[in-house]
């Protein structure tokens, strides 16, 4: 985890976190747990990362992810703890969620965001900054069986998104005592580079001009955190990021 600016603990943020990958390892990695000292990064602040609201049905796993601070991906959920007014709360969002995960593969710069702009309305609802994060390496840990869009893969696991809420990627990377083949995670670092907050005009009813200015704003913002830190994780200078 790297910061690139302080956050005010007497403020609330909503943090854009990309990209999914498969599992979302950095995200739960980096606000959910000590891993890469978060506390000590951002002193007074709590993080509190969305899920899917489906696993919070499953007894005991929910009381398991709800002492790591996540909650629901419900507007209800987010709202709460966007307008605590004592400030110091961290909400992160998945933004390309879990339709993203299935273009989640070593060497890929897509992000599901052209058309995504309900996080971008909350943070103009409740005047929350809005803060963009870029976790590098996120989508090296796992190889995706291919899926083009078209494929009848494609459109089952489209189908079954649809249905269930989760998308299921087909992946694989290494077994515990050989590295042809398994679910374990390849042994390659995740850094979630945390840019600096865009300010937002409070606004209880934003028009949608009002949200596509923020939107175009978070974008660029976005990519430039992108560009400007991506040699340090070997990515290659004519990879950028690719807004679907």
């Amino acid at each position: 985890l790297m910061k690139t600016a302080e956050l005010d603990p007497r403020q609330n943020y909503l943090v854009g976190f990309h990209p999914h990958g498969v599992l979302a390892a950095g995200a739960f990695l980096n606000f959910c747990t000590e891993a890469s000292g978060f506390s000590m990064l951002f002193p007074g602040i709590t993080p509190h990362l969305m899920m899917l609201s489906l696993w919070f049905r499953i007894p005991f796993f929910r009381d398991y992810v709800m002492s790591g601070g996540l909650i629901p991906s419900d507007k209800e959920s987010a709202s709460y703890v966007l307008q605590k007014p004592e400030g110091g709360n961290l909400l992160a969002i998945i933004v390309g969620g879990a339709q993203e995960a299935l273009d989640a593969r070593p060497g890929s710069f897509t992000l599901l965001l052209k058309n995504r702009k309900g996080f971008v309305r909350l943070a103009i609802q409740h005047g929350t900054p809005l803060v963009p994060a870029f976790s590098f390496g996120e989508n090296d840990v796992f190889d995706q069986v291919k899926n083009p869009k078209g494929s009848w893969l494609r459109r089952i696991q489209h189908r079954l998104q649809k249905i269930m809420g989760i998308s299921l990627p087909l992946f694989h990377a290494r077994g515990i005592f050989q590295y042809s083949f398994g679910l374990i995670p390849y042994r390659r670092p995740i850094c979630t580079v945390v840019g600096k907050p865009i300010p937002v005009q409070k606004k209880h009813r934003p028009s949608e001009q009002e949200v596509d200015q923020v939107h175009q704003k978070y974008l660029k913002e976005l990519s430039n955190l992108f560009e400007k830190h991506k040699a340090k994780y070997n990515v290659p200078e004519d990879s950028h990021l690719e807004f679907i």
